[in-house]
């Protein structure tokens, strides 16, 4: 469901452009709201949810499908965690559907996907490699890379029960916010994926944007 926020920019207390291909690992507070924003349209921002006080308890999709029965995320959804508890609440979506069963590019999803010499390009799961190799002060490791949200990607589900990657849904300015219903660790790979149209085959800009609690 399309719905805009009332947020407004200026009134920000954190603003950050992630370049294609490069990623944001940042903790947000109970309360906060987290905007990410499709600078130039068609990208994909693949987004893991940790509780900051436990690592160990995450974003599971399994969770947060069953218990809104619905197979996409929008407006009003409830991003529920390994032990069934709200991370967080999608309060306002420009595109309307996001994907959460599609997964995260690696290395072995490009080989497999599409050809073995893709094997060594840049994929989301690499972003996610060097995140928690380089922060390993929020102590994760790649066992801790589970579920993912795909925001901003079209991965429509096939009549036979399979999977199609298609043109993205989202055009440039568009965006998702959350608010944080606990402490939370956020990961975002700026999708850098050249071999199917999640991004238009051209990985763009991302920006992240993050208001206080009490800016409504």
């Amino acid at each position: 469901m399309r719905h805009f926020s009332p947020r407004e920019p200026s009134a920000a207390r954190y603003r950050k452009i992630v370049p294609a291909g490069d990623y944001w690992f940042e903790t947000i507070a109970r309360g906060e709201y987290l905007r990410i924003v499709d600078v130039e349209g068609n990208q994909a921002a693949d987004t893991l949810f940790f509780s900051a006080t436990d690592t160990a308890e995450r974003y599971s999709a399994i969770d947060t499908l069953r218990e809104q029965g619905n197979l996409y995320l929008t407006t009003g959804s409830k991003l529920r965690s390994s032990s069934s508890r709200v991370l967080a609440e999608i309060v306002a979506d420009t595109v309307g559907r996001h994907d959460t069963i599609g997964g995260a590019c690696s290395s072995e999803s490009n080989t497999v996907r599409y050809a073995i010499e893709k094997r060594t390009m840049h994929a989301c799961r690499d972003s996610y490699l060097l995140a928690v190799t380089t922060h390993e002060h929020f102590g994760l490791t790649k066992r801790d890379l589970g579920h993912n949200i795909n925001f901003f990607m079209n991965v429509p589900v096939t009549p036979d029960g399979g999977l199609s990657f298609e043109d993205g849904l989202s055009g440039p300015g568009q965006y998702v916010e959350l608010r944080a219903e606990m402490d939370l660790l956020v990961l975002i790979s700026n999708c850098p994926q050249l071999n199917n149209p999640c991004n238009a085959y051209n990985p763009t800009p991302l920006e992240v944007l993050v208001w206080p609690a009490d800016v409504q």
